[in-house]
């Protein structure tokens, strides 16, 4: 059992040797189809969305909790200040209810 620990070790150290973050695509360098289909392509995505803000950006609403909805979600891109890219996952506050607005 110890030479089973210790042969996978390094392999471990490794594995959390790895970057501390992970760099996240910033929706201010993509055009605005480019957003768009990292979205439909990922289905939930975490973007930024220029300087240190970021947001997590979902498909359709199977890639949120069972508890949430969706809210139409825009973000700023190199050819749209206010392009499309998906939903944003919310819980329903007591405004939210569907036909309230």
């Amino acid at each position: 059992m110890r030479r089973l620990i210790l042969s996978c070790l390094p392999t471990c150290l490794l594995l959390a040797a790895g970057p501390a973050e992970a760099q996240r695509v910033d929706t201010t360098t993509l055009t605005c189809a480019q957003a768009r289909g990292a979205v439909a392509r990922a289905g939930g995505i975490v973007l930024g969305t220029g300087g240190p803000t970021y947001d997590r950006f979902v498909r359709d609403r199977s890639f949120c909790e069972a508890t949430e909805v969706t809210r139409t979600a825009t973000a700023p891109t190199r050819t749209d200040p206010k392009c499309f890219v998906g939903y944003t996952c919310i819980e329903p506050g007591y405004d939210d209810w569907f036909g309230d607005r």
